[in-house]
């Protein structure tokens, strides 16, 4: 299978971009965005196209996406105003607070990678390394020396995906009685070394 690696995704895929991501995310941040319909409106609502690589497939269907963050935004970020035009006032309080303690600071000397996921039916072929590679690339072209990622407990799949990409643990944030919440214990922090361009 051929993979081609573009910047940004099409408007025409925004739905099934939003889709996938919350399939990937859902289990991590369902008991805050649901219902599953105002989760998707709200995550097609913030998606910034600017802030994503995108796996497609020959005929043009998107296998997967890798986000990453930057002193202009993130891949799904948003504002409160966005959370509260989907959920109302109170319901867009709540949950931008609780979002906010998941929040990953910005960095200067690493380029962050802000979130990956790959369509469950082509897991397994290449798609989730190729774009950690095209993620490297983008970190290297932009005169990043480092990577950096966060991966929860709950998905040692993709820990050994990050591992076996050359990503080595740098510290470990355990969440607390947030745990309960959230559906993880702790997050590792992973970083690789690229060559600057």
């Amino acid at each position: 299978m051929k993979i081609e690696i573009r910047h940004g995704f099409a408007e025409a895929d925004r739905a099934e971009v939003a889709r996938l991501y919350w399939q990937a995310f859902g289990p991590k941040l369902g008991r805050v965005l649901q219902p599953d319909g105002s989760a998707l409106a709200f995550i097609g609502r913030v998606m910034r196209a600017d802030h994503a690589l995108v796996a497609y497939d020959e005929q043009g269907q998107v296998l997967g996406v890798a986000g990453f963050k930057s002193a202009d935004g993130a891949f799904v970020g948003g504002k409160p105003g966005d959370l509260q035009a989907i959920y109302g006032w109170f319901g867009g309080q709540w949950r931008a607070a609780l979002l906010n303690l998941l929040s990953r600071d910005l960095e200067n000397v690493r380029f962050l990678m802000d979130g990956l996921f790959v369509r469950d039916d082509q897991r397994g072929l290449g798609v989730g390394s190729a774009l950690l590679e095209a993620i490297c690339a983008e970190a290297a072209q932009r005169g990043y020396a480092e990577v950096r990622l966060d991966v929860v407990d709950s998905n040692p799949r993709a820990k050994k995906l990050y591992e076996r990409h050359g990503f080595r643990t740098v510290a470990v944030a355990r969440l607390g009685l947030l745990r309960h919440l959230f559906g993880f214990v702790a997050s590792a922090a992973m970083v690789r070394t690229v060559a600057k361009r």
